[in-house]
């Protein structure tokens, strides 16, 4: 069928024609958006799950409401930054949120000081004055000044979250890949999003992140569980998964016969990505306008290079050599959470020597921690993967200390 016409949306992060099975996260944005209106409290939320089960969409769905209720959006997306850069990618989104909150010539006593508390919380980074030559107003002394990231974030969210207050609108910061903040970054938002929860500010924060994230915000703030939820998504059921086939050929005037439809919920497992990736494919191979259990039999070999070269393949190209055997090691015991020492002991070593290889992989986003002592892919069908790319596990010998493996 018609490649211009392919209703199917296999690229990160991109919204797919039909967005389904996730209507209790989508409800739990729109009460957490109605409280605080109301000057009320509630929960926020860290959405965690595996790669390619629509986190990403999912955050652009919020955004999409967040406008709609009139609120100001800032986007940001966890990476390994220097505090110092941190501060001023933080600064520079701020900035601009001030301004979305009220033009300039509508700048009251409030939005005033918030401008001069930012541009406080920016000299830290920018002494040349780049960046406060956009806000032509005195530094507030005192605020946002400390030398102490958790600190000079928290000036700096209440007081926008005044602000916005008082202009009738509200801030909400949209924080994809949120694993990757440091400890202290991640530990700095926390504390400033609890204390405008405290001052019942209309201001608020939803994260997205691997499923270690939980984890991770508990050790960063105890309180971190009180704050948030944390709802994990996966796989859709089998009728979602079918729907997501379905709707969006439908709008182009196709179909799926039940045979095709419930062999390509099969061949996808239900993960959104997948679905996305094999519609496409699907699309590109049927005549139409319906869609036969032939058309999804000759689409899956194209559907599975396709994931094997890019999904996977950036993956695995990121990999060292030992991290890529820890990782067919564990594809070899199957594709659940595998023990640390069952690893070690595939590729003959003991727990302590690829300890650090395992860390490795997990501060890299390969792997997480779903229990103390086990490990698990970050990537769904990652395990077959592994066992496609390398089929024989060969391990290199331990080399003589002093030299790296």
């Amino acid at each position: 069928m018609d490649a211009v016409s392919n209703p199917y949306t296999p690229n990160a992060g991109a919204e797919p024609q039909a967005v389904v099975g996730r209507d209790d996260q989508l409800a739990s944005f729109d009460l957490l958006l109605g409280r605080l209106v109301r000057g009320r409290t509630e929960q926020s939320m860290i959405i965690t799950g595996l790669r390619g089960v629509g986190k990403t969409v999912l955050l652009g769905q919020f955004r999409l409401k967040a406008l709609n209720a009139d609120w100001v959006v800032v986007e940001l997306e966890g990476s390994k930054h220097a505090d110092d850069a941190f501060r001023r990618l933080l600064a520079a989104k701020l900035r601009t949120a001030l301004y979305e909150i009220a033009p300039r010539a509508r700048w009251s006593d409030r939005l005033r000081r918030a401008a001069g508390i930012l541009k406080s919380f920016s000299v830290r980074v920018d002494q040349d004055g780049s960046f406060q030559a956009g806000l032509d107003v005195d530094v507030v002394t005192g605020f946002a000044d400390h030398a102490d990231l958790a600190l000079d974030i928290t000036d700096v969210f209440v007081a926008l979250g005044e602000a916005a207050r008082e202009h009738d609108r509200g801030l909400v910061l949209l924080f994809d890949e949120i694993q990757f903040l440091s400890a202290r970054q991640l530990e700095a938002v926390i504390a400033a999003l609890h204390k405008c929860v405290q001052r019942k500010l209309p201001v608020t924060l939803v994260g997205a992140g691997l499923p270690q994230i939980a984890e991770l915000t508990g050790d960063a703030k105890s309180y971190s569980e009180r704050l948030f939820k944390f709802p994990a998504i996966g796989y859709l059921g089998t009728d979602d998964a079918r729907r997501a086939f379905a709707e969006p050929a439908s709008e182009e005037g196709a179909e799926f016969s039940e045979e095709a439809l419930g062999l390509a919920a099969e061949i996808s497992g239900g993960y959104p990505y997948f679905i996305q990736e094999l519609g496409s494919a699907v699309w590109l191979r049927a005549r139409g306008p319906v869609i036969t259990l032939d058309d999804v039999r000759d689409a899956e070999p194209v559907y599975a290079s396709k994931l094997d070269s890019s999904f996977f393949r950036v993956r695995f190209d990121r990999a060292t050599e030992l991290q890529r055997v820890y990782m067919r090691a564990m594809a070899e015991l199957g594709p659940d959470a595998q023990k640390a020492a069952a690893v070690a002991e595939v590729m003959g070593r003991d727990s302590t020597q690829v300890a650090p290889t395992r860390a490795e992989l997990i501060n890299m986003g390969l792997l997480y921690t779903p229990e103390h002592g086990y490990a698990a892919f970050t990537v769904p069908h990652f395990d077959q993967f592994m066992l496609r790319a390398m089929p024989e596990l060969r391990v290199p010998p331990i080399r003589k200390r002093g030299k790296r493996e």
